[in-house]
């Protein structure tokens, strides 16, 4: 197994910019399977479109990163991962500070690799691999031991499951701006019917076509919305009343069992295990 590892810490000195280029070009000029990788990021700090010839397994360690794409858009929170298959233009912007483990992987460096984009919630095992991984001596011969790990951090990615934290955008140019609009006052009581009058479509056809554009429900992506909007106030520390009731919930009760759906835990006790 070959296997490369980078620190790109911010170093005295050098602007997180160009910290970021050198990263790319030693991604695109070192040679190997796996490639683990660590950055850190002030809040708000704005990564501009980029792509690499290598899939990446994106994980927050602290904060959360949101990941733009032509598709739509993806929240990386503590304990989760974005999986970027190759070739992928994307832009990753910072809500707090966030220390940032990557692990780069040749497309074909092993079978069941995804070919889609989207979160994955991470085990404890997976943690520690990737943790492992990023300290793991740069630029040396690979011992036993850092081979193994490699090796089933790789096997493993493949095996890690999928999490609703992902946000698809519709081509169409008249849904996208619906769904802009409504990421900007976003609300559990968006009517269906609403929707599709407003741009001419029976129920039916509206159902139809934006399942078609986005491979959800509305209400699926009403919902994978509404956590886009509360997570990042939440690891901010804002009482989930506030947040339930600004996003439109009649009742905490209500807006948590959504969360919990949704997430497979209240927002109290993901928030904590995720600290």
């Amino acid at each position: 197994m070959r296997y490369k590892t980078f620190a790109a810490r911010n170093a005295a000195g050098v602007e997180l910019e160009e910290l970021h280029k050198l990263r790319l070009d030693w991604l695109e000029q070192a040679e190997g399977d796996v490639f683990a990788l660590a950055a850190y990021y002030p809040s708000g700090f704005h990564i501009p479109d980029h792509h690499h010839s290598q899939s990446q397994l994106l994980h927050a360690i602290t904060g959360v990163a949101m990941v733009t794409t032509q598709f739509g858009r993806w929240m990386v929170p503590p304990h989760h991962a974005l999986w970027l298959p190759a070739g992928i233009e994307h832009a990753v912007d910072m809500l707090g500070d966030v220390a940032m483990h990557s692990i780069y992987v040749r497309p074909d460096a092993v079978d069941g690799l995804k070919s889609h984009l989207h979160v994955v919630g991470l085990t404890p095992l997976m943690d520690n691999l990737i943790r492992e991984a990023v300290a793991a001596p740069a630029d040396v011969p690979a011992d036993p031991r850092t081979t193994f790990i490699m090796g089933l951090l790789l096997h493993e990615i493949p095996n890690l499951q999928e999490r609703p934290l992902g946000l698809p955008f519709p081509e169409d140019r008249r849904l996208a701006a619906l769904c802009r609009g409504f990421l900007k006052d976003p609300s559990p009581h968006t009517n269906i019917n609403d929707w599709a009058d407003g741009l001419g479509m029976s129920r039916r056809t509206f159902t139809r076509v934006f399942r078609r554009e986005t491979g959800l429900s509305l209400s699926t992506w009403r919902q994978q919305a509404c956590l886009l909007s509360a997570l990042p106030r939440l690891t901010e520390g804002e009482p989930v009343t506030s947040v339930a009731l600004d996003l439109g919930y009649n009742s905490v009760p209500a807006f948590t069992t959504m969360f919990k759906r949704m997430l497979g835990a209240p927002p109290r006790h993901y928030l904590h295990s995720a600290a």
